[in-house]
C-alpha cells in the first residue's frame, strides 16, 4: 500500500476539525424549537444557542495570529480541538439552557481557534502551485457543512434526541485530534512577540457588539430595538478606533498593512459578496420551499443536495484549474455562473416546477464552488508567508460577519415586503412570499453582477506580482 504524503495528512487532519466545527453549527438551527419545548423557554432566549457560538468564536479568531506565534500554532489548533470536543461532551449533559448557551460557547471558542489556522497548517504543507486544489479540498468541508447541516440536524431531533446534536461531533473530534496531534507541524513559539492590548480591547468589543446586533436581528421591529442600536453604534466606534490603533501599532494584533496588496483586498471582497449570497440563500430557499410550495424539511434538505455536491466537486476542479492557469477566468467564469443561478430565482412563480429549483440551485453551486476557494487561495498567495496567519484570521472574521448580515438583511427584507404586499396588492401569504423571495434574489444577483470584474481584476493583481517575485529572483541570482 503507498504510502499517503505527509502534506495530504496535515489536509485530512484540519479537514475533520473544520468540517464538525461547521456541520455542527449548522445542524443546530432546526432544533431551536426543540430546545424551546425542553427547557421551557421563549424563542428570543432559545435563540442564544445559535448567537452565542457566532459571536465567541468571532471575537476568537482575531486571536489566532498573536497566540499561534506565542505559543505555537499547533499547540493553539490542538486547544481549540480540545476545547470543541468539551464543548460537545458538556453540551449533551446540559441542564438548563444557561448551561447549555455557556457549553455553545466554549465550542465557539474552539472554532474560532481552528477555523483561521486550518488554512495557515495548509499554506504552510502545500507549494503554491498545489494550493488551489488542496483549498478547494478543504472548502468542501467548509462549504457544504452549511447546505446538508439542517436536513441532518432535522433528522437527528426527529429520529433521536437533541443530545446527538452534541455526541456526535465526538468521534471525528477525537480522530482530527489524533491526526493533528501526529502530523501537524510544531513550529518554534515567539516569546518575543508583545500583546497589542488595546487592539484586542476594541476588536473584542467591536467584532462582538455587531455579530450580536446582527445574531438578535430577524425582524423589523428588532432594527429600532435601542439595545440592538446601542450594540451597532458601539460596535462600529469599536472597529473604528481599532482600525486607527493598528495603523499606529509597531506589533498589531491585525497588521492592516496586509489590505494595501490589491490581490488580498480583492479576494477579500469576493468572500464577502460569496458569503452574503450563500447565506442569503440558505434563508430564502426553505421559505420558498415550505412556506411557498408546502413540502416538508426533508425535501428542503434535498433541494440543497444538488448544491452541496455541485459546489464540492467544483471546488476541486476550480482549485485544479488555478494552479495550472492563474484565477483569472476560474473565478470570473464562477462569478458569473454565480450571478445566472441568482438572478434565475427571481424569475420563479407559483407554477415553477420542483426540479427547476433543484436545477438553478445547483447552477449556483457550480458557480461558488469555480469562484470562492480559488479567490481566496488567490488573495492569501499574495500576502507575505509570515503574515498568512493573521491574513486568514481577517479573512475568517469578514466572511463570518458578512454571513450574519446577509442573513439579516434577507429576513429583515422578507418580513417588511411580504407584509407590505398583503397589505396594498391584497395578495395570499404564499403570493406575498413568492415576490418577496425572488425580490431577495434579485438584490443578491445584483451585489453579484458587479462584482464580476473582480474576477479580472483578482488575475490582473496575481499575474503582476508573479511578475514581481519573479523579477526579484532574477536579481538574486544575478
Amino acid at each position: 500500500m503507498a504510502k499517503i504524503p505527509h502534506k495530504w495528512l496535515v489536509l485530512i487532519s484540519v479537514l475533520l476539525g473544520t468540517f464538525t466545527i461547521i456541520l455542527n453549527n449548522s445542524m443546530m438551527n432546526p432544533a431551536v424549537p426543540q430546545f424551546m419545548n425542553v427547557f421551557d423557554a421563549d424563542a428570543v432566549a432559545t435563540g442564544w444557542v445559535i448567537t452565542i457560538f457566532m459571536v465567541t468564536m468571532g471575537i476568537t479568531m482575531p486571536l489566532t495570529g498573536y497566540l499561534g506565534d506565542k505559543f505555537g500554532k499547533k499547540n493553539l489548533y490542538l486547544f481549540g480541538v480540545g476545547l470543541f470536543i468539551l464543548g460537545s461532551i458538556l453540551g449533551s449533559f446540559s441542564w438548563s439552557l444557561s448551561s447549555l448557551i455557556a457549553f455553545r460557547g466554549i465550542q465557539g471558542i474552539g472554532g474560532g481557534f481552528m477555523m483561521p489556522l486550518s488554512l495557515v497548517f495548509i499554506f504552510e504543507a502545500f507549494p503554491k502551485k498545489e494550493r488551489g486544489m488542496a483549498m478547494g479540498v478543504w472548502g468542501v468541508a467548509a462549504m457544504m457543512a452549511p447546505t446538508i447541516g439542517p436536513t441532518l440536524g432535522g433528522v437527528i431531533i426527529e429520529l433521536g434526541s437533541w443530545q446527538w446534536l452534541f455526541l456526535c461531533n465526538i468521534p471525528t473530534g477525537v480522530l482530527g485530534l489524533v491526526f493533528s496531534a501526529l502530523y501537524l507541524n510544531k513550529n518554534k513559539p515567539n516569546t518575543q512577540i508583545t500583546f497589542d492590548a488595546k487592539g484586542f480591547v476594541t476588536v473584542t468589543i467591536g467584532v462582538g457588539a455587531v455579530l450580536l446586533a446582527l445574531g438578535r436581528i430577524n425582524e423589523l421591529a428588532h432594527l429600532t430595538d435601542p439595545f440592538n442600536i446601542t450594540l451597532i453604534v458601539v460596535g462600529t466606534l469599536s472597529l473604528i478606533a481599532f482600525v486607527r490603533i493598528e495603523n499606529r501599532t509597531e506589533q498589531p494584533l491585525l497588521d492592516l498593512s496586509i489590505f494595501k496588496v490589491k490581490a488580498y483586498s480583492i479576494s477579500v471582497w469576493i468572500a464577502i459578496i460569496s458569503s452574503i449570497s450563500l447565506f442569503g440563500g440558505i434563508f430564502l430557499i426553505p421559505l420558498l420551499v415550505q412556506n411557498v410550495y408546502g413540502y416538508g424539511a426533508i425535501m428542503t434538505g434535498l433541494v440543497f443536495l444538488p448544491s452541496a455536491l455541485f459546489m464540492g466537486l467544483c471546488m476541486t476542479i476550480g482549485g485544479r484549474i488555478l494552479d495550472r492557469r492563474g484565477p483569472t477566468g476560474v473565478v470570473t467564469i464562477g462569478l458569473t455562473i454565480s450571478f445566472i443561478g441568482t438572478a434565475a430565482f427571481g424569475f420563479i412563480s407559483m407554477e415553477t416546477a420542483l426540479w427547476m429549483l433543484f436545477f438553478l440551485n445547483a447552477v449556483r453551486g457550480i458557480g461558488m464552488g469555480l469562484s470562492m476557494m480559488p479567490s481566496t487561495t488567490t488573495g492569501m498567495n499574495a500576502i507575505p508567508e509570515t503574515m498568512i496567519s493573521r491574513g486568514s484570521a481577517m479573512n475568517n472574521v469578514l466572511r463570518q460577519m458578512s454571513s450574519a448580515l446577509g442573513v439579516v438583511f434577507m429576513s429583515v427584507y422578507f418580513e417588511v415586503r411580504r407584509a407590505q404586499l398583503m397589505a396594498a396588492n391584497g395578495m395570499t401569504i404564499e403570493e406575498g412570499s413568492l415576490q418577496a423571495i425572488t425580490e431577495g434574489f434579485t438584490v443578491i444577483s445584483v451585489l453579484m453582477l458587479i462584482s464580476i470584474p473582480a474576477g479580472w481584476l483578482l488575475g490582473r493583481e496575481a499575474k503582476k506580482q508573479e511578475e514581481a517575485e519573479r523579477q526579484k529572483e532574477t536579481t538574486r541570482e544575478a
